[in-house]
């Protein structure tokens, strides 16, 4: 009985590509027309089509559309990246900073505009000199280091899944800590600079962000289709993925570095969004049903789907003084949360 209720109530996987299809470019047309700025619809037509006037094309093409296309990216790659992550740890509360990416991106991103803007620059209040450019590849960079060296950690010791992500927790808190510690030991005048890459913001984003991540994107999702069996071996415990004959350490490896990378790669770009890699996995998972091919992409378009909302949603209710995309999410997230810690427990 319980079996065929959830047959009934859960959506056929062809329902649901159409469905999360309809509703990612829903709200992708919804973000490029609505906005802080109010441009027709018939201008904001016309600049689509070439035909917009300097002001039109300034506002959509220059700042709307980068905005978007970065916030597609970054969904995709925390999402894409929490699957990953839970899989292969075999955690449902496993996201990004697990492995303690975000944190490590978090500290370097800290670290190094303490030394730029801080230690080499007298004049407090010169926000201009705020080398906000090299900030994504600052983030990434310290995001993978952070991994690479709780992996190799867990290496040294042999640890176990559960081992490994108590490792990521332990050392991204300490990570966290540090950072957290310049940022008050910094003082208020640059508190607040540093304070709107740690909420997570599509706040100037534009098309250098885009081609930040693009390479990630397609050198990512081109990996993906070769890790499918990998993934659903190490879903299990080592012995059992070695009995089907896969080399569980190798894909282990290879499946947390394009996890990592992702994840670093997309809080570089736009800082830390919290509950994204954590929440989207399970709605994915939800979705696919028994179709474990179909979770990864349709995490893609949830993910992307959801930080176009969240952002969209911070614009139009917080108007110039927009809410930061990481506290839309983390509001819409910890509802979601305390569901799976009642399922779990």
């Amino acid at each position: 009985m319980t079996s065929s209720t959830e047959n009934v109530t859960r959506p056929t996987p062809t329902r649901g590509i159409l469905a999360l299809t309809l509703l990612a470019v829903g709200l992708i047309l919804v973000a490029v027309f609505l906005g802080v700025v109010d441009v027709p619809t018939t201008e904001v037509i016309a600049t689509l089509t070439g035909n917009g006037s300097e002001q039109s094309d300034l506002i959509i093409l220059t700042i709307r559309l980068p905005r978007i296309l970065t916030g597609i990216l970054t969904g995709i790659h925390f999402a894409v990246a929490g699957t990953l992550l839970q899989s292969i740890t075999r955690n449902p509360l496993a996201d990004p900073t697990i492995m303690g990416i975000s944190q490590g991106a978090t500290l370097a991103v800290t670290v190094f505009l303490f030394f730029a803007v801080y230690r080499f620059n007298s004049d407090a209040n010169a926000l201009y000199t705020l080398p906000v450019s090299w900030l994504p590849l600052v983030g990434c960079v310290g995001g993978l280091l952070s991994g690479i060296v709780i992996y190799s950690l867990a290496i040294a010791k042999r640890m176990a899944a559960l081992q490994l992500t108590l490792c990521g927790i332990a050392i991204g808190a300490f990570l966290h800590a540090i950072a957290m510690g310049i940022v008050v030991g910094w003082g208020s005048s640059r508190f607040e600079i540093v304070m709107q890459w740690l909420s997570g913001s599509l706040y100037a984003r534009g098309w250098e962000h885009v081609l930040f991540l693009l390479p990630f994107t397609m050198a990512g999702l081109a990996v993906l289709p070769m890790l499918y069996r990998p993934v659903l071996m190490l879903r299990f415990d080592e012995d059992v993925a070695r009995s089907f004959g896969l080399s569980y350490r190798l894909y282990f490896t290879l499946t947390l570095g394009v996890a990592s990378i992702l994840a670093a790669s997309a809080v570089g770009a736009v800082g830390p969004l919290i509950f994204v890699g954590l929440v989207v996995p399970h709605l994915a998972r939800f979705v696919a049903g028994r179709h474990f091919a179909l979770v990864i992409p349709f995490a893609g378009l949830i993910g992307a789907a959801l930080v176009t909302g969240a952002d969209l949603a911070g614009r139009l209710i917080g108007g110039p003084e927009e809410i930061p995309i990481g506290v839309v999410t983390a509001l819409a997230g910890a509802p979601f949360l305390f569901f799976l810690l009642r399922r779990y427990r």
